[in-house]
């Protein structure tokens, strides 16, 4: 792997799984996405996920360690964990783990917006292999929150969207689409902000604000069955789906979408 030195500041940099078994993890996730791993720098309890040859994603067994939830997290990128901290407390969302030292040489926070929805902040080099969006990416992200334009407020704020950055790196734009915000790099789309019904209340925790993770494959049905018979199931009722999504969640509760599309590898 390549880490070079981010040019584009509160971009997409990573996805992170924080699960409480690793290797009944990777089983899950190697027969539905046919993924290969490999240990990374955190040792033993952190691996990498590649397709391809190509890293996709981190799964760390950190969830008890840290007292989360198990869930699938975006990280972005900026320079200087403690100021983007600062932003998001100073702009009503919550820090919850951080600003921590990571291997090789990086400092990260995992936080979360005024409506809940949790993402990570991360300073340092970045993986040069690694992509999300449209086009040849293996994923893309999307903000379910109640108001994506307030949410676009919060997050350009935070992460320097769309303003002038403090060394000469780029930054992200975002552009207004009908009732949707779409964040671009280098003019390709990385992530989209949806407006729709969120629920706080235990009922229906599927609904509750938050960032989604969409992995693409070629067909969705036998990634389905073998989620299925690996222990995973299907999530109903959350809205999100249609004849090519459909959003899952694995035997440890972790919610991703799958979307069905002809360019997935």
């Amino acid at each position: 792997m390549v880490l070079v030195k981010s040019e584009v500041l509160g971009a997409p940099c990573w996805l992170s799984l924080m699960a409480r078994d690793l290797e009944a993890a990777e089983r899950f996730y190697s027969a539905v996405l046919g993924w290969r791993f490999r240990r990374g720098a955190m040792g033993q309890v952190f691996s990498v996920a590649e397709l391809d040859g190509v890293p996709v994603a981190g799964i760390g067994a950190l969830a008890g360690e840290l007292a989360v939830p198990v869930s699938w997290m975006p990280y972005f990128t900026v320079d200087d964990a403690d100021a983007a901290a600062s932003r998001v407390r100073e702009r009503g969302g919550t820090v919850g783990v951080g600003p921590v030292s990571f291997p090789p040489g990086g400092r990260a926070a995992l936080v979360s917006d005024p409506e809940g929805a949790a993402f990570g902040v991360w300073e340092g080099r970045v993986l040069a292999e690694w992509r999300v969006g449209d086009g040849e990416a293996p994923a893309w992200l999307e903000l379910h929150t109640r108001n994506a334009f307030d949410a676009a407020m919060f997050y350009g704020e935070v992460l320097e969207w769309g303003q002038d950055t403090h060394d000469g790196a780029g930054s992200c734009e975002v552009s207004y689409e009908e009732d949707r915000v779409v964040l671009r790099n280098d003019g390709q789309a990385v992530a989209r902000l949806n407006s729709g019904p969120v629920e706080e209340a235990a009922p229906k925790p599927q609904l509750r604000p938050r960032w989604l993770v969409h992995f693409k494959v070629p067909a969705l049905e036998p990634a389905k069955a073998a989620a299925v018979e690996h222990g995973g199931g299907v999530v109903e009722g959350t809205g999100w789906g249609d004849g090519h999504r459909l959003t899952l969640r694995d035997p440890d509760g972790g919610l991703f979408t799958l979307d069905e599309s002809t360019r997935a590898g």
